[in-house]
């Protein structure tokens, strides 16, 4: 089997410009590849750290499926998925796991959120709205209506997280969300949930502010159309500034395929897979240095996505 070729950001600009036309998603990647490689961003957004390692299911796993768990060295992400209470009926209404790249955008604008103002309340009713409009996502009818279904299960769930910090394991259970007020539509038959402001929990928010890794606002855009490509660039993220200089960590393809690979049954699949998406994330992170070949992914020392003192850029 001949070696994967070296991952190079500009090779796939390039690319996306062959042919006479570009779907909307080539040109927003086109577009923002382009403004990353020429200038600094004015906008960042931010994740934990945790949820940088250890992603949430990339599609539905069934209303039957109340767990998932992930696991990423010595990062551990469990999810339990939970309920919320109609005041219709005077019922708990189960609601499922998160999954797909929207709880994911969540996840990111709920952070930022909380990041920028200092504060765990964060008003989703007009700043979500916001957050997709930013994103190209659009903000009436069903792509809206998911996005803000999938907050409404974030909500709910009671997420566990454990890592390494300081030298010992630290675990906190914990919900990401403690509080919400939920809005219910009045027209008969909608049964939609969904908070129109959230309060982070206490323990949540601590961590969130020790260790948020900052990401490139128009990279989430570009890449806002695919859980998988979200995960590597975050992942990536957090990752490559603490590869010591000159010592490349060496990942097989069976460790790239249990942290990436749920819903591909064989990894040769997985792999074509993974090299396209990481293709198109290199292009919205050029800084990043890493190679593939038929044995795994190389990766080298690289300058974080976002550089410099954070406290110079919008965060807004």
């Amino acid at each position: 089997m001949a070696p994967v070729p070296r991952v190079h950001p500009v090779a796939v600009v390039g690319t996306l410009t062959d042919g006479l036309h570009l779907t909307r998603t080539q040109r927003k990647r086109l577009d923002a590849a382009s403004a990353i490689m020429t200038a600094r961003p004015e906008r960042i957004d931010f994740l934990h750290t945790v949820q940088c390692q250890c992603g949430i299911p990339y599609g539905n796993p069934g209303d039957e499926v109340r767990e998932w768990e992930r696991k990423q060295g010595l990062a551990t992400l469990r999810i339990e998925a939970g309920s919320a209470y109609d005041p219709a009926t005077g019922d708990f209404v189960r609601l499922g796991l998160p999954y797909g790249e929207k709880p994911r955008l969540v996840l990111i604008h709920l952070a930022t959120e909380a990041i920028r103002t200092g504060s765990p309340v964060v008003d989703v009713e007009d700043s979500m709205t916001a957050f997709a409009r930013a994103l190209g996502i659009a903000v009436n009818g069903p792509h809206l209506r998911h996005l803000k279904d999938q907050l409404s299960r974030l909500a709910a769930a009671t997420v566990r997280m454990g890592m390494v910090e300081g030298g010992r394991a630290v675990q906190f259970n914990t919900q990401i969300v403690s509080a919400f007020d939920l809005w219910y539509p009045t027209e008969p038959g909608q049964r939609m949930l969904w908070p129109s402001t959230v309060r982070l929990s206490a323990e949540y928010f601590a961590s969130l502010e020790r260790h948020a890794v900052p990401l490139d606002r128009r990279a989430v855009g570009a890449l806002s159309g695919s859980a998988l490509a979200l995960d590597v660039y975050t992942w990536l993220a957090q990752r490559l500034h603490r590869v010591p200089a000159g010592k490349p960590q060496f990942i097989p393809w069976t460790g790239v395929y249990d942290q990436f690979g749920q819903g591909y049954a064989r990894i040769r699949d997985f792999r074509r897979r993974f090299l396209e998406t990481l293709r198109q994330v290199q292009a919205v992170y050029p800084q990043a240095r890493l190679s593939a070949d038929e044995k795994g992914v190389t990766l080298e020392h690289s300058p974080p996505p976002v550089s410099g003192r954070l406290n110079t850029l919008l965060i807004g």
